[in-house]
Formats: C-alpha cells, sequence, structure tokens
C-alpha cells in the first residue's frame, strides 16, 4: 500500500491502526505549498448565500456570541477575535470537493465534509472537543494548537459554544500552511489564529446511535406485518378496572416479538440513509434537457462524473445514490461500482450498460446528479 505524505509518509493502513480513534497525529507538509483554494471574498460570498450552512463566533471581554448565516455583513477584517465557519464547502466549490475526495482512504460513508474557518487575528471558537475525527489543515496564516487527552469533558454553563470548562493543554503546536493535525473524537483542543488565518477542517459523520434507531423504525414501518386483531377470548374478571390486564400485555409482547429484522434490511437502511442529501442541499437539474438519444451521444463522447454534491454507495447487488436504492445485475453493478468508486466512467466503459441502465443514468442527468465529465 502507498505511502502518503498526507499522512506524514505512513500508508493508510497504517494510520489506521496506529492513530484513527486513537491518539493525534502532527504533520507537517502533509500538502507541500499548499494554497487556499478559496480567496477570503469569495468563502465570504458564501456565508451570506441561504443554501449554505455559516456561523459568526466573536470573543468579547464580555463572553461569546454566536450568529447563525446567512451573514450579511461582516466584522472590520482589523476587529479582533472573529471566526466564520462555513460548513459543506465541498458542495459549493470543485477545488473544495477535490481536497475533500484526497480523504477517500476513510469509506465514503464516513467522510462528511470540509468545513473553512476563516479569523481575524485572535479568533476562534475557544476550547472544545468535537464528537468525530477531523482533519485540521493549515490554509492561509498560523494557527496555535492547543490540545489535550483529559477525561473531564465538562462544558461551561449559559455559553452559545460548547466551550470546556476545565481546559488543561498538554501539547502545543503553530501550524503553517500546508501542516495539519488529526484529533481523535472527544479529543480537547483550542485553536487561536496568530494573524489572519484559514484552516480547513475534514470531518468525518458519526451519527448517534439513538438517531440511527430512530429512523431505522422509521424506515421499518412500511415492512411490518402483523396481520389480525387483538382479541381476549379468555377475559377475566377483574376487580380493578383501570389496570392494564397482564395478559394483554402478554399478548402485545408475543405480536411484537415476530417483527424481525434481516442484514439486507440493514444494509438498505443504512445506504439510504447514508446517502441521503443534506436538508440545505439542492440540485439543479441541467440548463437544456437532452432527449434519451442525445444524452446518450453525449456520455458516449464525454463520459460522466458524478455531481459533487451526489453521494453514491454500494453493498451486494444493491446500490445507493442520493437516499435511493436500487438492486442490478452483475454486469450493471460493474459499471456502477466504477461510478461510485471512481466518481466518474470514462466513455469506454458503457459498452455493457443495459437499456435500464442507461435509462437512469438518463434520470440521473435530468435530476442534476450526474454531468458529462
Amino acid at each position: 500500500m502507498e505511502k502518503l505524505a498526507l499522512l506524514g509518509g505512513l500508508t493508510p493502513a497504517q494510520f489506521l491502526r496506529d492513530y484513527w480513534h486513537k491518539k493525534p497525529l502532527l504533520i507537517r507538509q502533509a500538502i507541500p505549498g499548499f494554497q487556499a483554494p478559496l480567496p477570503r471574498a469569495e468563502l465570504f460570498d458564501l456565508a451570506r448565500r441561504d443554501d449554505v450552512e455559516s456561523r459568526l463566533i466573536t470573543h468579547r471581554p464580555d463572553g461569546w456570541d454566536m450568529q447563525h448565516g446567512p451573514i450579511a455583513k461582516l466584522p472590520a477584517l482589523k476587529q479582533k477575535a472573529w471566526t466564520l465557519l462555513v460548513q459543506g464547502v465541498n458542495l459549493h466549490h470543485p477545488d473544495a470537493d477535490a481536497l475533500l475526495r484526497r480523504f477517500r482512504f476513510i469509506p465514503d460513508a464516513r467522510l462528511d465534509d470540509l468545513m473553512i474557518s476563516y479569523a481575524s487575528d485572535g479568533g476562534g471558537v475557544g476550547p472544545h472537543f468535537d464528537s468525530y475525527d477531523v482533519f485540521l489543515l493549515q490554509a492561509h496564516g498560523q494557527r496555535r494548537w492547543r490540545i489535550s487527552a483529559q477525561d473531564d469533558l465538562s462544558l461551561e454553563d449559559g455559553v452559545p459554544l460548547k466551550i470546556l470548562s476545565n481546559f488543561q493543554p498538554e501539547e502545543e503546536f503553530v501550524l503553517e500552511p500546508g501542516d495539519m493535525l488529526y484529533l481523535p473524537p472527544h479529543y480537547a483542543h483550542d485553536g487561536t489564529a496568530v494573524g489572519e488565518c484559514m484552516t480547513y477542517s475534514i470531518g468525518f459523520r458519526a451519527p448517534a446511535y439513538q438517531e440511527l434507531g430512530e429512523s431505522f423504525l422509521d424506515f421499518m414501518m412500511d415492512t411490518i406485518d402483523l396481520p389480525g386483531r387483538y382479541a381476549d377470548p379468555d377475559l377475566k374478571h377483574s376487580a380493578n378496572p383501570a389496570e392494564l390486564p397482564t395478559g394483554m400485555i402478554g399478548r402485545m409482547r408475543d405480536e411484537l416479538n415476530k417483527i424481525r429484522f434481516t442484514d439486507d434490511d440493514i444494509t438498505i437502511f443504512l445506504g439510504q440513509h447514508l446517502s441521503e442529501p443534506k436538508p440545505s442541499v439542492f440540485f439543479e437539474p441541467p440548463a437544456e434537457q437532452l432527449s434519451f438519444a442525445r444524452f446518450f451521444q453525449g456520455a458516449k463522447k464525454r463520459g460522466l462524473a458524478l455531481h459533487r454534491k451526489s453521494q453514491m454507495l454500494y453493498r451486494g447487488s444493491n446500490v445507493f445514490i442520493n437516499g435511493e436504492s436500487f438492486q442490478v445485475g452483475r454486469a450493471d453493478k460493474t459499471i456502477l461500482m466504477k461510478l461510485a468508486n471512481h466518481r466518474r466512467l470514462e466513455k469506454s466503459e458503457f459498452a455493457d450498460a443495459s437499456e435500464d441502465l442507461l435509462e437512469a443514468l438518463h434520470q440521473w442527468h435530468e435530476s442534476g446528479w450526474i454531468e458529462f465529465a
């Protein structure tokens, strides 16, 4: 397996074995000569949009203030100690998306988004921890990071941010452009801008089991099959009419125990759930709607690519794209695996596609999910 400069000369297998979920890793010049693909002005423009998640955080002598976007007006650049956070920049900028995809040594099912933090001198969000793994790539200027493996993760009361009440830093680093710091979940850290700076955060999905459980039960609702209706031919007289009968509870328990789910149920649920676009994500159809013949002609000439907002996963014969799922045959699966893994199909890779698959690709193109490469 290839060693990656992105991981400080480690192979992905070495990184996952020794650091992932375990301990921090400081990587000097993970991307040598890195220059931020988004200029400051372009990032500020994104923060003004209502389809982009953003937050403005200001640290004043009397405490913290947080404003949710869209952010119509930002503080003066010379004002100290303010931070702009723009989430999901990869959804809106091709270079940000390309940077995020460099971290695909982690499965797509776990890879979340690229957030950009712009901070004036002294800016930051206070000492905190994340519930997920994160890579912190310095893109412009300098940021001082203080980190700690402390067990005390109690938070301050009455603050709009989740700020640790008893942060005890153990290590300190100043990151330059191209440097990167990996932190596992629940690792305490505090980043402070040294002059104006931008930091790119590559975050990963770590949904709560409660969230997954509730969504799974919703998913399974249509598959529950409990025929018949409650009856109690052996009902006995009770001196306490308001008490729930023991027999009713037992019968209900027996019926509910008939509900079963399989690995296939879990696979389809996870594929749909993890590929579902976030509520703020919208797709735009192409400017010109093409007939099937013209679409197929264009695909054979140029190839196809997933739109950067599209999420595509697969498992076995099941393929998932943007919250939808379907089963495919072996030949079509080979083609769709290439599209999912490489996020594009070369013009020569359509030869064995079935009519059904070509029609599906045409429909995806009309929906803005894929585009000509």
